[in-house]
């Protein structure tokens, strides 16, 4: 069984606003957008959050997300990441993804599982030469991703291992829209043509 965490509790302070609940072209919220994608190649998906961010909760949580409240959020991506894993702590490994990567295609993140059902330690997808999220983790990095504390998320982790690393080479150019600002939203958009 393959977890997917979508970690949405970030302060989104770059983007002016609640990133999260951005409205896309469409209408959907950025996360809720980020999560439909990701359940598409899971089979199931925990959203961690940050205390007090209701509204997203309840959104993921319809959205068919199981909702999990971290409150060391604070301290960073690493402390998100480590309490999605631990709360997942029963799957065979995890898929990796960030709420405010909302146009990563469904079909990307089935490859990446897929690799890690097949036995890879870690995969990732590639497009253009630059890999991409989300990244998925085997077992064997149970204890090294429960584990982890503030910021550093799975950097260290991924770069320890490189050499490693299954890639699932994609024509998808979601894999790398990070969304930090408005500016950022209208250019993905606009850049990759995605529908929301």
């Amino acid at each position: 069984m393959i977890a997917g965490i979508l970690l949405a509790a970030g302060a989104a302070s770059r983007f002016g606003a609640d990133k999260l609940l951005q409205a896309l072209p469409d209408g959907t919220p950025m996360a809720v957008a980020a999560a439909r994608k990701l359940l598409q190649g899971v089979d199931q998906g925990v959203a961690v959050v940050r205390a007090g961010d209701k509204e997203l909760a309840r959104l993921l949580g319809a959205a068919g997300m199981r909702v999990e409240v971290c409150g060391s959020a604070a301290q960073g991506m690493g402390s998100s990441l480590a309490h999605g894993v631990r709360s997942a702590g029963d799957a065979d490994g995890w898929l990796v993804a960030l709420a405010d990567m909302p146009y990563i295609q469904g079909r990307t993140i089935r490859g990446v599982a897929r690799l890690i059902e097949a036995g890879a330690s870690i995969a990732a997808p590639l497009h253009g030469g630059r890999r991409g999220h989300p990244v998925g983790f085997s077992r064997d990095f149970f204890n090294a991703l429960s584990r982890l504390e503030g910021d550093r998320g799975a950097r260290e982790l991924l770069a320890m291992n490189s050499a490693g690393i299954r890639l699932f080479t994609c024509d998808d150019p979601g894999v790398l829209a990070d969304i930090d600002t408005p500016q950022d939203l209208a250019r993905h958009t606009r850049k990759h043509g995605l529908p929301g």
